[in-house]
């Protein structure tokens, strides 16, 4: 699956595939844009097939119901809907052009690279673990927001070596199927990438 996501301020990219290409893909995501904030959030049930899928369409749900709460509460909320489900790994990043910041917090592995215009590339480590409904100490990352911020995330379905030639360019939604395409088990797990550019 393949979506491009506009706005005003975002110019967001995604690619999605299923492990063997079955119907329930095990990654969920979303993305939102307003005039005071972006945010994305990818979530990747335990495992792959329907309950993965449910797991991690729970996270998504609650994200959605709190995308207006900070980082923190988010992923509360995404912890909170994984009680009687698989369980998932969660990654979620919010700009807030108010306070010219990026909140980012990740329990499990997602990777994520922010990529500021004239600046290093970003690239908060992973937090180990994966959000099970049983309490646990959220972490999260601050960064200063610089207009025509990248960013590039995905799930542990992609094993790409170098982020960083990629993500100067904004890769179209067709160029992530290709990324996917060469940098993929040949589907033998649920991938999905999502870049983009935060004006």
């Amino acid at each position: 699956m393949i979506e491009k996501f506009q706005h005003v301020k975002a110019t967001v990219n995604a690619f999605q595939a299923s492990k063997n290409n079955k119907y329930f893909c095990g990654d969920s995501y979303y993305v939102s844009a307003t005039d005071d904030y972006f945010l994305c959030v990818l979530a990747d049930g335990l495992g792959s097939g329907e309950f993965a899928n449910e797991a991690s369409q729970a996270a998504i749900s609650a994200a959605k119901h709190h995308e207006k709460a900070d980082v923190s509460e988010i992923m509360n909320a995404c912890n909170d809907a994984m009680k009687n489900k698989r369980g998932a790994a969660v990654s979620v990043f919010k700009v807030s052009y108010d306070l010219q910041e990026v909140v980012y917090s990740c329990v499990g592995n997602i990777r994520f690279f922010l990529y500021p215009p004239s600046e290093k590339l970003i690239y908060p480590l992973p937090v180990k673990g994966y959000l099970s409904g049983k309490p646990q100490k959220i972490k999260t990352h601050r960064f200063p927001f610089t207009p025509n911020m990248k960013f590039f995330v995905y799930s542990d379905g992609l094993n790409i070596p170098s982020v960083r030639k990629y993500i100067k360019d904004i890769p179209s939604a067709s160029s992530l199927q290709e990324i996917a395409s060469t940098y993929t088990s040949e589907g033998l797990d649920d991938v999905t990438i999502i870049s983009g550019e935060i004006k």
